[in-house]
């Protein structure tokens, strides 16, 4: 449970960095973010390469360039896209539904809990997002009077895409980390860096093409910053938590492990932001850990019935 945290509070920082470089597009943020990471991975994996090498084959390459875009290249840029369009809080808000995805997902596993088990912790994540979404209610009502409330809901189609992206990411790879035996969590994690980084060399021309803009040194400068900020921290530290993590819980588990990125991410935003939370985002970080909790509990109550 601790390397899941740590993961979340350093994945949390990822939706700042839209706000952090906001003179740069979606397409920029990914591809400024994955050039370094898959430069830093490749770096790091540079001894134990030819070893590597030995252990891949065709399915694994092809497993890690369809994880790659899952996991990172599409969902950072559909993220970029809602933090920017629709702010942190919505785009929190939508990806607070992947526990609640991947729980159920990891329920029809042989070892996992059932459903009844499992149901006060989905209830509770519910309840979370519930708690959020009704503030969003009235700020999407005051963008919609003032005429711009199509930005937002732009924004929020966006983030329900990087929900699936990631979400079926999280499943996907999990599984993935159970069959891999020659190659450890860590190894996996940066292997995933060294795509991305090739996938991320494809998106510097679209980037260029798309959305061209001038920008003066310092905005480079902050945007090279970030870039390498979040590689450094959210791809390399963050992925190797949780890799690590998905090897040693079951996918239930794996699910409300992510509840902790929405609530650093929440948490990050009132520190942009310079404000004390709603009662309803108190509420929705009070649901979230009750949510894990309960999580845990269950599958505590499993193991003990197995013994």
């Amino acid at each position: 449970m601790g390397f899941g945290a740590a993961a979340g509070a350093v994945w949390g920082l990822v939706f700042l960095a839209p706000e952090l470089a906001g003179d740069f597009g979606p397409l920029y943020l990914a591809a400024g973010r994955y050039l370094a990471y898959g430069l830093i991975a490749a770096a790091l994996l540079m001894r134990r390469w030819p070893v590597l090498l030995r252990h891949l084959g065709r399915t694994e390459w092809i497993a890690l360039a369809w994880l790659s875009l899952l996991g990172n290249t599409l969902y950072y840029i559909l993220l970029s896209s809602a933090v920017q369009l629709a702010g942190i809080a919505v785009t929190s808000l939508v990806i607070g539904f992947i526990p609640v995805i991947v729980t159920l997902v990891g329920s029809r596993d042989e070892s996992a809990p059932s459903l009844a088990r499992l149901a006060p912790s989905l209830l509770l994540g519910f309840g979370a997002v519930a708690c959020i979404g009704w503030q969003l209610l009235g700020k999407a009502h005051a963008a919609a009077a003032s005429g711009s409330g199509l930005m937002p809901l732009i924004g929020l189609l966006c983030a329900i895409g990087a929900l699936a992206s990631w979400a079926t990411f999280a499943v996907v790879n999990s599984r993935w980390l159970v069959r891999l035996e020659s190659v450890s969590a860590h190894e996996w994690s940066l292997l995933l860096g060294i795509v991305t980084g090739m996938q991320a060399l494809l998106l510097v021309p679209l980037a260029l093409l798309l959305e061209p803009a001038g920008h003066d040194v310092a905005a480079w400068f902050r945007f090279l910053a970030v870039s390498l900020g979040v590689a450094l921290l959210a791809s390399v530290v963050g992925n190797a938590f949780w890799n690590t993590m998905s090897r040693l819980l079951p996918l239930t588990m794996i699910g409300q492990m992510i509840l902790f990125e929405t609530a650093f991410a929440l948490l990050y935003g009132f520190l942009w932001e310079a404000r004390l939370p709603t009662v309803a985002e108190v509420l929705a970080m009070a649901f979230m850990g009750a949510s894990v909790i309960t999580c845990l509990t269950a599958h505590g109550t499993r193991r003990a019935a197995a013994v």
